[in-house]
C-alpha cells in the first residue's frame, strides 16, 4: 500500500467537512486589501483592530485578476484548528513541538516526476513573464507597500552546500522579477548565509515554497539556540508526521524547493543591491505586523531577482496571512512556548507545568508559566522561572505566573489570579533597559529615554500571581461536584 504524503490539500481534505474550521467562497474578491478586509471580520483575530474574531479558515476561489488561482487565509487562526491539523492537543502543543525537535526527520531528495510543485512552469526568459500577474499576493491594507508574500518558506544553504536552512520573512513584490524582503545579517540560518555569499559578492540562489503542510509552516519558525546554526528546521516537520518533508531540485538554480508546494519561486537574493520597500506606493509603510501596528517601510531591503514561478494544477493555492491575525500566534507562538519549555525542563524540571503565548502578545511579546510548587523551598522557583523565560526568548516582553489550578488559555482565569492571588508592591519584577522586539513602538528613547538608549530595548515585567506555598490552604477554590456523564443534559 502506497504512503499517503502529507501535504496542504490532505490537511485541507481533513477540515472541509468542518463549518468551524473551513469555509469556501466563489464571491469574487479583490486581492488588493479587500481579501484580508473580510477576513478581518471572519476569523483574523489576534492582535486585528476591532471587531475580529476567531473563525473558520477561508478559501477565496474567485480572485480578481487570476482566473485559475485559489488564496487560502487564516488556517493556523486557531490553536485548536491547529491541534486537530497536527493530530495533537492544543493545550500541549509546546512540548509536542519541542519533543519534535529533539528527534527531527531529515528531508528526502525525490525525483522531478515525483513533484507535483513543478507541475506548471513559468521563466524569467519567457515572453510576458511577470510574477504580480502569475502569484496572487495579497495586500493586507490600503497601505501597504505593495502585494506580499507573507507565509512563503525560503530555503537557502551556505556557500558549500554543508549547511541549509529554512525561514519565513516578509517578501513584497516590487517588479516583474523582482521580490524586496528584509533578513537580518546573521539574526537566522538565512541571514548568516547571506551575509556570506554577500561578503564574496555572489548571489544566493532560494526558492520560496508556498502552500505547505502547517507542520512545515510552524516547525520552521523555531530560531536560535533551540535549533543552532546547521539545523534545518524541515526535520521537525518530518518529525511532527512521521514522514520526511520532499524536497526537489529547482529547476533554474542549484538549491532545493519543497516538492509539494503549491506555488515555488526560484531565484537569487542578489549581493550589495538594496531597494526602497515602499518604492511603488510610497506610503512609509510596510505591512501591519503583530503587534497591531502598521510597520515602517524599510529604505533598503534585499533584493531577490526571481527566476522561475512554478506551481501545482488544478487551482493552485496562494497561501496568505494577516499580519496581526491569531495565525500568526500560532506561527511565532507556539516554537517559542517550546523553546521556552525547553530551557525551563532542563534548568527546573518539573516545575513549569505548561506554557501559553496568547493572542494578546502576538505570540513574541507575552507568556504566561504555569507553576507547581511541591513544598516551601519551591517558593521562589517561579520567578527563576520567568528569568529563565527571558532567557529563552530575548523578544519576550511580559511573563504572568499562575499556579497549576488556573487554565492558562482561558485569560479570564489568568487575570482572576491577579485579582485574589497578587499584591502589587509584592507580585510585580521589572527588569529594565533589556533587548527586545523592534516592532513594539513603545520601544524608542523618545518614550522611556532613561531605560532604552536606542530602538529595540525595553523594560521586562514579571506578574507573580502564584499562591505563597506556605499560606495555599487558604487559596483553595471553591470544590465542585465533579458530574462524568453532564453532556447528557444538553440532550
Amino acid at each position: 500500500m502506497t504512503e499517503q504524503l502529507w501535504d496542504l490539500r490532505r490537511v485541507l481534505d481533513e477540515i472541509k467537512d468542518d463549518p468551524q474550521q473551513y469555509h469556501a467562497t466563489d464571491v469574487e474578491v479583490d486581492p488588493d486589501a479587500e481579501l484580508s478586509g473580510v477576513y478581518r471580520y471572519i476569523g483574523a483575530g489576534g492582535t486585528v483592530e476591532r471587531p475580529t474574531k476567531e473563525g473558520p479558515a477561508m478559501v477565496f476561489n474567485n480572485v480578481k485578476g487570476f482566473s485559475d488561482a485559489r488564496v487560502l487565509i487564516g488556517l493556523m487562526a486557531s490553536r485548536k484548528r491547529v491541534g486537530k491539523m497536527l493530530h495533537h492537543d492544543f493545550r500541549t502543543l509546546g512540548q509536542f513541538l519541542n519533543d519534535s525537535v529533539s528527534k527531527p526527520i531529515a528531508p528526502v531528495v525525490v525525483d522531478e516526476n515525483q513533484a507535483p510543485a513543478h507541475e506548471v512552469v513559468y521563466r524569467a526568459e519567457d515572453p510576458g513573464f511577470d510574477i504580480r500577474k502569475l502569484v496572487p499576493a495579497p495586500t493586507n491594507t490600503p497601505l501597504d507597500a505593495g502585494p506580499y508574500i507573507s507565509c512563503g518558506v525560503v530555503f537557502g544553504s551556505n556557500m558549500d552546500k554543508t549547511m541549509s536552512d529554512v525561514t519565513i520573512h516578509r517578501m513584497v513584490l516590487e517588479d516583474k522579477d523582482k521580490i524586496g524582503t528584509f533578513i537580518q545579517p546573521g539574526g537566522r540560518h538565512i541571514g548568516h548565509f547571506a551575509e556570506e555569499f554577500e561578503k564574496a559578492n555572489k548571489p544566493m540562489p532560494i526558492t520560496i515554497n508556498i502552500g505547505l503542510d502547517p507542520a512545515v509552516t510552524i516547525g520552521v519558525t523555531f530560531e536560535p539556540p533551540t535549533t543552532p546554526l546547521g539545523y534545518n528546521e524541515l526535520g521537525v516537520a518530518g518529525a511532527i508526521r512521521n514522514q520526511a518533508v520532499q524536497l526537489v531540485d529547482g529547476l533554474t538554480v542549484d538549491q532545493k524547493a519543497i516538492a509539494r508546494a503549491e506555488y515555488t519561486l526560484e531565484g537569487y537574493i542578489m549581493p550589495n543591491e538594496r531597494i526602497q520597500e515602499d518604492i511603488n506606493t510610497h506610503t512609509g509603510k510596510a505591512m501591519p505586523e503583530f503587534p497591531g501596528y502598521d510597520g515602517d517601510a524599510n529604505p533598503a531591503l534585499q533584493v531577490i531577482k526571481v527566476t522561475a514561478v512554478t506551481h501545482r494544477k488544478d487551482h493552485p493555492i496562494m497561501q496568505s496571512v494577516i499580519g496581526p491575525s491569531e495565525e500568526h500566534v500560532s506561527m511565532a507562538g507556539i516554537t517559542t512556548e517550546a523553546s521556552i519549555l525547553q530551557l525551563v525542563n532542563r534548568a527546573i524540571p518539573g516545575k513549569v507545568k505548561n506554557v501559553y503565548n496568547p493572542p494578546a502578545g502576538g505570540g513574541k511579546l507575552m507568556t504566561i508559566m504555569q507553576i507547581h510548587k511541591d513544598n516551601e523551598a519551591d517558593e521562589g522557583i517561579q520567578r527563576q522561572a520567568a528569568i529563565l523565560a527571558f532567557a529563552a526568548f530575548k523578544e519576550l516582553k511580559t511573563v504572568f505566573l499562575v499556579d497549576d489550578d488556573v487554565d492558562i488559555f482561558d485569560m479570564n482565569d489568568v487575570v482572576w489570579t491577579i485579582n485574589t492571588r497578587f499584591q502589587a508592591d509584592q507580585d510585580v519584577m521589572v527588569l529594565s533597559g533589556m533587548r527586545n522586539h523592534p516592532l513594539d513602538p513603545s520601544e524608542r528613547p523618545a518614550y522611556d529615554p532613561k531605560s532604552i538608549r536606542i530602538r529595540g530595548m525595553s523594560s521586562k515585567l514579571v506578574i507573580d500571581g502564584t499562591v505563597p506555598f506556605d499560606i495555599r490552604d487558604q487559596f483553595e477554590r471553591a470544590q465542585f461536584k465533579e458530574v462524568p456523564d453532564w453532556e447528557k443534559y444538553l440532550k
